[in-house]
């Protein structure tokens, strides 16, 4: 059935009649000799009107069932950007045919056709300027088709869900081949509305109904809905499908464009998820590409794609306005002018130094049960590292593949390790106490290449389907790696690749590492480091606590565990639970120390915590084992000194550190517990975690009356701010998330002079005083903005932990923004019984204790802590309670 283009009714939320259009355009293919009526979006004549220069033309194309209307958001806030005068782009949004408001054709248009058909729409309309494509869902490939087919157009293109390939041998998506299967096709998306209120269902949050009526609109009859279960019909299920050539071809030009491209994608799409997005990286591998966690297939409805759009084209105007005038193909020798960082020494270095050396190297305290610990020489080290190197390569892992690791801390890690960074596989390391959502989350994010696991990391994998051809470290049975689809086990990888060559080491800025955060600050992030960077965090430790190979480190602290190696020292793993750091205890730390004779202990504030409670079960012989230890690092958040002396007492000749630091930037300012107590009796709010270490830098972005760091970086004491830091160490950025490393990262200002361009945004506040110092207040998100203006938390959490009745306490805000009135919460001694406004004789004492006026003290038996990290008060939730509970709430724990 054929029809007419015709407008879309006025009242549809969010859409301006202003920008509909009609137009009549020439047919090619099946269409020769004909005419199309097409509806499209545009917004030239409005900016002509507003007098703005048009930088080019943004050519957006709706996948199936939508129509333009998808990018209503897109277009409106282009249009507001734009009348302050500033230049901006044309948006030329269409409806293809058979779809939305255009013309029904009632004739077959497989993909080949509607890459013509777009063709033909811009060739009639004409276009303003060099052309940025953008498309959704199968709206993606055919703008991709056009953008490969008119590359003296083309400027950049952007995606928002879809795909270009498909893996030979695994099945299409679930929901499209039930949607395509016969009897079904017709059924679901022509004669009902299944397929568009599935479609419309997949929103998160849920559409409201307005909005999800205007998405109806145009496909009221089985008539107006043949294009869509045409679209399914075109699906190139295998290569005998008449599309599948032309979808090959597409995707094989896709790969030569060498242009800016941006990537915004909804992790949850059931139909077009992660797997497309790693393929369209590798073809792409120059885009920007953002994850919104989430959302999903309708990514344009779940996120604030249109912000990031906006920010994007202003953030590459010069890149866009110069691809626009170069041809958009990849140069062959594009690679080689990539720069060599001067004196670079790889993180192996010392392990091909000591190749040969048969002093012990690492020890795996974990297997004392079954025969003692088992202890590797740097000889037998460094073989396994090239053996299991060789392997790899020869089963086809190669530069920039993703490796994913389900391995404890031990030898094993270490040489799988060490292997995947010397042939330039880019390590995946995600800690198991994120859980098994956070780590599916982790690990389908990377979406790595190949995963490496003990059998319930597989397990885990297996279940979850985790991505990545599998290899277990122990060898199965065969039925066991069947059930779990392991591939190889590491011994057949070193068998494989016996008598092989190591291949030619990456280069200094090579990917090396993806770093993921703890979680205790939002969804975990994958930190990536470039070989450079994690060679000067090596460089660092080692210059800053005099790291020789007579140290030996002790490391109950994950990310350090690898570094003994690199710092060519003997390390230790202690016997603990490294996902949770609160198993370890003072008697294990004595053991790994008696059996390493390591002068140096890495520990986190959880593990600091049990080490301290567990003190009463040491010998005399662990008392005099820990004597050795000459210094002492509390890593992780910061902790206070009590904590801290506690700790070191066990380790009485050791010098106790305190350094602050991040995932994103893991050593940056160091203190002892002698200059924390130095400090003590300063007048300064907070933590004080000391001066930058070597290189780095620390500044301090000032907070205005909203309570944001919107002040110019600087060194000035005295001044609240957000912490920025800069280091040669410093990560990359974060993987597939541009939008969350574009917040978080800053440009060298005219204040800020030092060599190193690049600033990291910590999410923490500060200040620095008359010395350098640094002193962490808080973060970010905790600040209280009061009417007088904001106000950190730690200083007054601080003064009233000062009070004897109390044991912890939380300063939190309630009420409206800019209005915020203080709280205390805190933890009695002894424990209240029930949760609820403290005593009149606590809250005199509370209120005493500190100048900040506060409303109200509360009293809980016990404050929440983040899930991650138990010295981290998960101030937040206890804002969110205090409000409710003094609005009249039932008194339920927080």
């Amino acid at each position: 059935m054929t029809g007419r283009a015709s407008r879309p009714p006025l009242d549809l939320p969010g859409l301006d009649q202003r920008f509909s259009r009609i137009t009549a355009v020439p047919g090619g293919g099946a269409d020769e000799g004909l005419r199309r009526e097409w509806h499209y979006l545009d917004t030239g004549d409005e900016l002509g009107r507003l007098g703005v220069p048009i930088l080019g033309t943004i050519l957006a194309v709706h996948g199936n069932p939508t129509w333009s209307y998808l990018w209503r958001d897109l277009i409106t806030q282009s249009v507001q950007a734009a009348e302050s005068g500033s230049p901006a782009w044309r948006i030329v949004a269409v409806d293809q045919l058979d779809m939305g408001y255009s013309e029904r054709s009632g004739i077959h248009r497989p993909l080949v056709q509607r890459v013509a058909d777009l063709a033909a729409f811009t060739d009639a309309l004409p276009l303003t300027g060099p052309v940025i494509s953008l498309g959704h869902d199968w709206g993606g490939v055919v703008s991709l088709g056009w953008a490969v087919d008119h590359p003296s157009q083309l400027a950049g293109v952007m995606l928002l869900n879809t795909a270009v390939h498909h893996p030979e041998g695994v099945p299409i998506p679930a929901a499209l081949r039930l949607a395509g299967a016969r009897g079904m096709l017709a059924a679901s998306t022509i004669h009902t509305t299944a397929f568009v209120d599935t479609t419309l269902a997949l929103a998160s949050p849920a559409l409201n109904a307005a909005v999800k009526d205007a998405y109806r609109a145009p496909y009221r009859s089985g008539a107006r809905r043949q294009g869509i279960g045409g679209f399914v019909a075109d699906i190139p299920v295998d290569s005998h499908h008449e599309s599948f050539s032309e979808l090959e071809r597409i995707a094989a030009g896709v790969a030569e464009l060498d242009l800016p491209a941006l990537m915004l994608w909804g992790p949850r799409d059931p139909i077009f998820g992660d797997r497309y997005l790693d393929d369209l990286i590798d073809r792409l591998p120059q885009a920007d590409v953002h994850r919104f966690e989430g959302a999903g297939h309708l990514v344009a409805e779940d996120g604030p794609y249109a912000n990031a759009v906006l920010a994007w084209l202003s953030d590459n105007a010069d890149r866009l306005a110069k691809s626009a005038s170069t041809p958009p193909r990849k140069s062959i020798s594009q690679a080689s002018s990539e720069p060599e960082y001067p004196h670079f020494r790889p993180l192996w270095h010392r392990l091909d130094e000591r190749r040969d050396d048969t002093a012990t190297a690492v020890i795996d305290m974990s297997t004392r049960g079954r025969g003692g610990p088992l202890q590797v020489s740097w000889r037998q080290l460094s073989d396994r590292v090239r053996q299991i190197a060789s392997g790899l390569s020869a089963i086809g892992v190669h530069k920039g593949q993703r490796v994913s690791l389900l391995i404890p801390p031990g030898p094993t890690l270490t040489a799988v390790v060490y292997a995947c960074l010397r042939i330039g596989a880019v390590v995946v390391v995600a800690d198991a106490g994120l859980g098994v959502k956070g780590l599916t989350r982790a690990v389908r994010g990377s979406w790595p290449d190949f995963v490496i696991g003990e059998v319930p990391g597989l397990i885990a994998a297996r279940a979850l389907g985790w991505p990545g051809v599998r290899i277990s470290t122990a060898r199965l049975p065969r039925v066991s790696a069947a059930a779990l689809r392991v591939s190889y086990s590491l011994k057949d990888v070193i068998a494989i690749g016996a008598g092989t060559s190591v291949p030619t080491p990456p280069r200094s800025e090579d990917e090396a590492a993806i770093l993921f955060t703890s979680g205790s600050t939002g969804p975990a992030k994958g930190v990536v480091y470039r070989h450079s960077q994690l060679s000067a965090l090596r460089d660092v430790l080692a210059s800053h606590f005099e790291v020789t190979a007579d140290t030996g480190l002790v490391t109950g602290f994950a990310p350090f565990a690898l570094l003994g190696p690199a710092l060519g020292t003997r390390s230790v793993t202690p016997d603990m639970d490294v996902s949770s750091p609160r198993t370890l205890t003072a008697k294990a730390v004595a053991a790994a120390v008696r059996e390493s004779g390591a002068s140096m202990v890495f520990l986190s504030p959880a593990a600091i915590l049990n080490v301290v409670a567990t003190a009463g079960d040491l010998t005399q012989r662990d008392h005099g084992e820990l004597e050795r230890v000459r210094t002492f690092l509390s890593t992780g958040a910061p902790i206070g000194a009590g904590l801290l002396a506690s700790a070191g007492a066990l380790m009485p000749n050791a010098t106790p550190h305190s350094p602050y630091g991040m995932t994103e930037c893991l050593l940056v300012t160091d203190i002892t517990l002698d200059g924390i107590r130095s400090a003590a009796g300063e007048t300064n709010a907070g933590v004080c975690v000391g001066a930058p270490i070597g290189a780095n830098r620390v500044h301090i972005s000032a907070l205005d009356v909203e309570g944001a760091a919107a002040g110019a970086p600087s060194s000035q004491p005295g001044v609240l701010g957000e912490i920025v830091v800069s280091a040669p160490h410093l990560k990359d950025h974060y993987d597939r998330l541009w939008l969350t490393d574009r917040a978080a990262t800053r440009e060298t200002e005219s204040d800020m002079d030092a060599p190193l361009a690049r600033w990291h945004r910590t999410g923490d506040v500060g200040h620095l005083d008359h010395l350098g110092r640094l002193w962490v207040e808080g973060r970010l998100p905790h600040v209280i903005v009061t009417a007088t203006g904001p106000i950190a938390p730690v200083g007054a959490e601080q003064d009233v932990e000062g009070v004897s009745a109390v044991r912890r306490a939380a300063v939190v805000g309630v009420g409206p923004h800019r209005l915020r009135q203080a709280v205390a919460v805190v933890e009695t001694v002894p424990p209240t019984s029930r949760p609820g406004l403290a005593s009149p004789e606590l809250t005199t004492a509370v209120r005493a204790s500190t100048a900040l006026p506060l409303v109200a003290v509360l009293a809980v038996p016990q404050l929440p802590t983040d899930i991650r990290h138990n010295s981290k008060i998960d101030r937040s939730r206890l804002s969110e309670w205090a409000e409710r509970l003094l609005a009249g709430g039932k008194p339920t724990a927080p």
